[in-house]
């Protein structure tokens, strides 16, 4: 029946605070809802993380236009380095090259990096030693320079293991930085400093990535 108003009246009478739970209710739901986006793990597929173990770096001076090279060994003979940048577990993920070339792309444009360091990464554990050599590549100002070698243990927690200044001082140049030993579990168990040459490797064997001629076994190596 219409009322006075020519209006159906309403079956119940309006609630205020039942329409304000209600209202409350929903916003309530769609913050759960958003939470359970927020903590739900992202999808893995076609993702692989990678691990370090240990990270190996070499620095020399800022814009320093002279080329230093780092190599890294392993206990089986793998050595990392600018023309096998991945060997064993080891991986060289940055190799700079001096002024020559060394450039970063912003917008388009390519700018100068003064930044001049190398860095060489260990991704899984083979016990044995391990062998960090720094050498003068290329010496354009006929000066000493001066690197520093890092090798920090990353895992469970961060250890620096060693840290030191080296000195090369011409083309060819070659200085071992540190040699260090780890058991099957990664525990590093000896650090020393006793010279060893990886360069001379490359005499006998190019599956480094050296270049050797098969007549006279003379080691080339040279930049792409």
């Amino acid at each position: 029946m219409m009322d006075e108003s020519g209006l159906y009246p309403r079956e119940e009478p309006f609630d205020p605070l039942g329409v304000m739970l209600f209202k409350a209710l929903q916003v309530i739901a769609f913050l759960f809802f958003l939470a359970l986006l927020a903590v739900s793990p992202d999808s893995k597929e076609g993702k692989i993380e990678s691990k370090a173990e240990f990270i190996i770096t070499m620095d020399w001076p800022d814009n320093h236009p002279d080329d230093l090279d780092l190599f890294v060994q392993d206990p089986a003979g793998n050595i990392a380095w600018y023309r096998h940048r991945e060997a064993g577990f080891l991986t060289l993920d940055r190799d700079d090259r001096g002024g020559a070339n060394d450039f970063i792309i912003v917008n388009g444009k390519k700018i100068a990096s003064p930044i001049r360091e190398e860095i060489v990464t260990l991704r899984g554990i083979v016990a044995g030693e391990y062998t960090v050599n720094i050498s003068h590549f290329v010496a354009t100002t006929g000066e000493p320079v001066q690197a520093n070698v890092k090798v920090q243990k990353l895992n469970p927690t961060a250890q620096v293991i060693f840290d030191d200044k080296l000195t090369v001082d011409h083309t060819g140049d070659e200085k071992t930085a540190v040699r260090f030993r780890l058991d099957a579990e990664g525990k590093v168990i000896n650090v020393d400093r006793r010279p060893k040459s990886l360069l001379e490797t490359f005499r006998s064997s190019w599956r480094n990535g050296a270049d050797v001629d098969p007549k006279t076994g003379v080691r080339e190596i040279r930049r792409e």
